[in-house]
């Protein structure tokens, strides 16, 4: 017999029959656009940290292409990027440029997602740069330096995380929060260019500074530059409207650079990017002081959550978008991230993040691992060292308008108006969190904002939703009486509902409605049992307990028996530990309502024995 071998191309065997192996052209067509498989899920031990391509059994050559289609889309975004983003931060465009080799490099060999391109990212630099500019007081070798060494702060953090099971500790940043200091970190940017953009000078530090100095300086304006920026906008705008797939920051940066080098406006007051010097980098510590690492260590918890924060919510959609979802180990994305920023501070790098329109470009030319991300920072690196004279020409105008442009992305006025719609404290708590970032600082504005959310969720547990809930006539299950008058309660017989966890902020509450419900009911009625449901009650502390207690003798002294349902495992053994079970009695815990329904009408003629007393 004929032994065949599977077509790539087909996926059919080359010794079939003809008619079975070339198929209709729909069919090669569905399958050659058929994504490719995701990758096998988290891993865990030693093979947990172990780089991605390696875990997976190797590469194959069919994604050879693929991966350098991807990564030379992608390396089109983060050159324009990786410059403006580390003007952004108060940097050299060189550190800037470096900075994305070396974390495209380390994310390539750590990291879990195939598509996630790991750089220069807009939503971070407004933070460094407000970190370090004060720090470095115009000195730009130790904006570098103080920049390395936020990267080891965050590398440690990222660390600290990982070993302390943390991974989930970036979903405490609630989407108000994200949107709200999107928005404030955007306003923060384009104030920061406006000097740029005017060619005027303008405070170094403070936004309400920044805007006196602008604003006395306007009538000092330039016209060569402000004409740059505003035709390198305007190009940006319409690429990204007519054109979105196309690289819209280098066409129109490369633009810029052709037209002021045609028109000469260097001699017309329009500052160029100026001699880009980098060399391969060699290890080494950051020159900084003690107290500078204290000052750091805030500012890289903040930078740490928000790198991390970022990169799990991209590299999760970025598969999502290009229909081959990856299986994201979050232990693995803190391991990586750790990676990249021990070398960057190594190596005289700044914080970095997943970029959104990089990785969605990447994902968009279909890119099969991370050798994409490999042949991204091989072409920054030549780009560097062969083509470094065109990147001199750069007018600074136009990056500035590509920052500016970039701010206008970070703002979702739809999503404000979603917030609001949805629930007007939600946008009141984004529109904070904008406040608060542009007038109390970063730092300040989003550690108060992430407060104000803690708040909410407290004064959500402590007032939760809970009440008498019975049957209602041919529905499943139990429902509130407050919201469904149909309700059927069964005479003498109360089952109350509490939807929340049981803890020391809301066991008062709960006594209080129990209490409240009794009473009421035995103006019409008598009532024999309550039955409390604690299904959502998955912990409970010694507060509640003693509530618990508290009322379990209360109802006593009223003559009516206190039963629980539907209590968890590990709230059971809390409670045995507490003695409310003996108290209580065993016989009185159900593991459902029905069970609990059918005891109480099986034994309501007669009493029904309790615990021992307290």
């Amino acid at each position: 017999m004929l032994r065949t071998l599977p077509d790539e191309s087909t996926g059919v065997h080359r010794g079939a029959p003809r008619h079975r192996r070339e198929g209709s052209a729909r069919e090669r067509r569905r399958f050659r656009s058929r994504p490719p498989a995701a990758p096998p899920g988290p891993r865990s031990g030693a093979a947990a940290t172990l780089p991605r391509l390696l875990a997976t059994g190797g590469y194959r050559g069919s994604w050879l292409r693929w991966d350098l289609f991807a990564g030379v889309a992608v390396a089109c975004y983060v050159i324009p990027q990786a410059v403006a983003y580390a003007a952004t931060a108060g940097l050299p465009a060189a550190t800037g440029l470096g900075t994305a080799i070396v974390a495209l490099l380390v994310y390539a060999a750590l990291g879990v997602s195939r598509v996630a391109s790991v750089g220069p990212e807009s939503t971070l630099t407004p933070l460094i740069g407000a970190t370090v500019a004060p720090m470095a007081h115009g000195d730009p070798a130790r904006a570098v330096a103080l920049a390395a060494t936020l990267s080891l702060v965050v590398a440690g953090w990222c660390m600290v995380a990982r070993l302390a099971r943390l991974s989930s500790l970036a979903d405490l940043i609630s989407w108000p929060v994200r949107v709200g200091y999107l928005a404030g970190a955007a306003i923060l940017m384009i104030v920061g260019q406006l000097g740029t953009v005017t060619g005027t000078p303008t405070a170094v530090e403070g936004v309400a500074s920044r805007l006196r100095s602008f604003v006395a300086g306007a009538g000092a304006t330039r016209a060569a530059p402000l004409a740059v920026a505003v035709g390198t906008l305007l190009l940006l705008l319409l690429l990204d409207a007519l054109a979105p797939r196309l690289p819209g920051a280098l066409i129109a940066l490369t633009a810029a650079t052709v037209a002021c080098a045609v028109t000469g406006a260097a001699g017309h007051g329009v500052a160029l990017l100026g001699p880009v010097r980098w060399s391969p980098p060699s290890p080494h510590l950051p020159a900084v002081s003690g107290q500078d690492v204290q000052l750091l260590l805030l500012v890289g918890l903040g930078v740490a959550g928000m790198a991390y924060g970022n990169t799990v919510m991209i590299t999760t959609g970025a598969g999502r978008r290009s229909g081959a979802p990856d299986d994201v180990d979050l232990r693995q994305e803190l391991v990586a991230l750790a990676g990249v920023h021990a070398v960057l501070g190594l190596t005289g790098g700044f914080p970095v993040a997943a970029s959104n329109s990089r990785t969605a470009t990447a994902a968009a030319a279909r890119a099969r691992s991370q050798v994409h991300s490999l042949v991204t920072a091989g072409i920054v690196a030549a780009m560097l060292l062969l083509e470094a004279p065109l990147l001199a020409q750069l007018p600074k105008a136009a990056t500035a308008a590509l920052v500016v442009f970039a701010a206008g992305r970070l703002v979702s006025w739809r999503e404000f108006g979603r917030l609001a719609r949805f629930r007007r404290a939600e946008m009141l708590l984004a529109v904070a969190t904008t406040v608060g970032t542009v007038c109390l600082g970063m730092i300040v504005g989003v550690t108060a904002a992430i407060a104000l959310s803690f708040v909410q969720i407290a004064q959500r547990l402590a007032r939760p939703q809970h009440g008498v809930i019975a049957r209602r006539p041919g529905r499943h299950g139990h429902h509130r009486v407050n919201d469904h008058p149909d309700a059927q309660p069964i005479p003498g017989l109360i089952i109350y509902r509490f939807d929340a966890p049981l803890f020391f902020a809301n066991a008062h509450d709960l006594v209080r409605g129990v209490l409240r419900a009794v009473d009421e009911q035995a103006a019409r009625a008598s009532v024999g049992w309550v039955v409390l449901n604690v299904e959502a009650s998955g912990e409970i502390d010694i507060t509640a307990a003693d509530c618990l207690q508290a009322l379990c003798l209360a109802l006593r002294r009223r003559g009516v028996v206190l039963a629980l349902a539907r209590v968890k495992p590990g709230p059971m053994s809390l409670l045995d530990r507490a003695g409310l079970t003996r108290l209580i009695g065993e016989h009185l815990i159900f593991a459902t309502l029905p069970q609990a329904e059918d005891a109480y009408l099986t034994n309501r003629l007669r009493p029904v024995p309790s615990g021992p007393a307290a």
